[in-house]
């Protein structure tokens, strides 16, 4: 799913995109909450994981102006208030469900899936697609032009954070930090070589390169221009 983290916390909004990263979904952050209804209303995403406690706009109005736009995704509520009042009006708002801080990331990711099954979407970011490159998601599953490629799990990890954004350059420090999880001592020439190995799976028998190198910036996958 597509999923769009509304909370104002850098440590809890960075961690919980991680999880769902790690779990097949695409996921943005917002703290802000003018700034998340504009993006909420422009790109139309799954699920909208929202805070109540929020700067410019709380997530109750955030909510109600969402309604209001016809903006047809799900709402998660995130928040420290756990009195049944504050659950109510979320509910009553257009909250398809609520769920309390502190919660264990398990539940969280649990919830999610119990929402993805309610509202028809695919779980797991179901499958990503850039030309006749095909990655299924809950399978870890990856066909190019027909071909069945074996890859590593951190290959297939790497490979899916590249595909949910085709196009965009991604800088070594931060494919290391969705990926590898930010893990002490880390190499990031370590990535180098996990993009090689890519390059000779993916590209060696194919047209066309799908995997670019941007110099002194990072790599992208993206079609040949």
């Amino acid at each position: 799913m597509r999923i769009l983290i509304v909370e104002d916390e850098p440590q809890l909004a960075r961690h919980v995109r991680a999880a769902l990263i790690r779990h097949g979904h695409a996921a943005e952050v917002e703290a802000d909450g003018v700034r998340a209804l504009q993006v909420a209303v422009r790109d139309q995403p799954d699920l909208v994981l929202l805070d109540i406690n929020l700067p410019s706009m709380d997530g109750f109005e955030v909510l109600a102006r969402l309604r209001q736009a016809k903006c047809a995704a799900m709402v998660l509520m995130l928040t420290a208030r756990g009195e049944v009042s504050d659950r109510i009006k979320g509910l009553k708002s257009g909250a398809d469900d609520y769920l309390a801080k502190p919660f264990a990331i398990d539940e969280l990711i649990a919830r999610v899936a119990t929402l993805a099954r309610r509202g028809g979407a695919p779980l797991s970011g179901s499958s990503l697609h850039l030309d006749d490159l095909h990655l299924n998601v809950p399978q870890r599953h990856v066909i190019r032009g027909g071909r069945t490629l074996a890859l590593s799990p951190r290959e297939f990890d790497l490979l899916q954070v590249m595909m949910q954004e085709p196009g965009r350059v991604f800088a070594r420090t931060e494919l290391r930090d969705r990926v590898w999880q930010g893990e002490p001592d880390f190499d990031v020439r370590i990535i180098d070589m996990f993009i090689t190995r890519l390059r000779k799976k993916i590209d060696a028998d194919s047209e066309r390169a799908l995997i670019h190198t941007v110099r002194n910036v990072g790599y992208t996958l993206r079609l040949p221009s």
